[in-house]
């Protein structure tokens, strides 16, 4: 007989969530890609080691909560802040970003290749999170990275100093996702 399927509530304080931009345009040289953490998310998952096909997630982000870490001036940061909060992600219409899981299955290196639909800035589309997931008694740690692409979304891309310093069209996302089991 087959273990269980436990589900797992993510714990947003103990585990870690940043995307990356890319710097283009004539500053680009000057490493300003910025870090963005992502701070108030909530999620949950639920997984068999033994039947890794049955594992499933489901996260939602409150898009206002994403913010600028990157070392620069306060003043650089707030405007950073105002036009990826107001320009870019638009979060008076969009405020929530929700990523659930459809197809999950084992990849040839061991990590798992979970499927599902992306909700961003008010479109839908399939993405692919990669993840290497470990339980060590009731906690379930899940990490790994992955990379969409803004304009798949109808995200103007962000330009800042007149245009001297534009963003590229690539997110890395990174997780770092600690969850603690469900008493059912």
């Amino acid at each position: 007989m087959e273990p269980a399927t436990a589900g797992y509530v993510i714990e947003a304080g103990m585990s870690r969530f940043t995307v990356r931009a890319f710097a283009g345009g004539l500053l680009s040289g000057l490493g300003h890609n910025p870090v963005i953490a992502i701070p108030d998310f909530s999620g949950e998952a639920r997984w068999n080691p033994d039947v890794p096909e049955k594992a499933a997630l489901r996260l939602r982000i409150r898009a206002a909560s994403l913010s600028v870490q990157n070392d620069v001036s306060e003043k650089d940061r707030r405007e950073m802040q105002r036009v990826m909060l107001e320009e870019v992600l638009e979060v008076a219409t969009y405020p929530e970003i929700v990523f659930e899981s459809a197809v999950v299955s084992k990849n040839s290196n061991g990590r798992l290749d979970i499927e599902g639909s992306l909700t961003l800035h008010g479109v839908t589309r399939r993405e692919r999170l990669p993840a290497q997931v470990a339980v060590m008694g009731d906690t379930l740690r899940a990490f790994g990275d992955f990379t969409i692409r803004q304009t798949d979304y109808r995200i103007k891309l962000a330009s800042v100093a007149g245009g001297v310093l534009k963003l590229k069209d690539e997110l890395k996302f990174n997780y770092d996702f600690v969850a603690r089991r469900k008493m059912e």
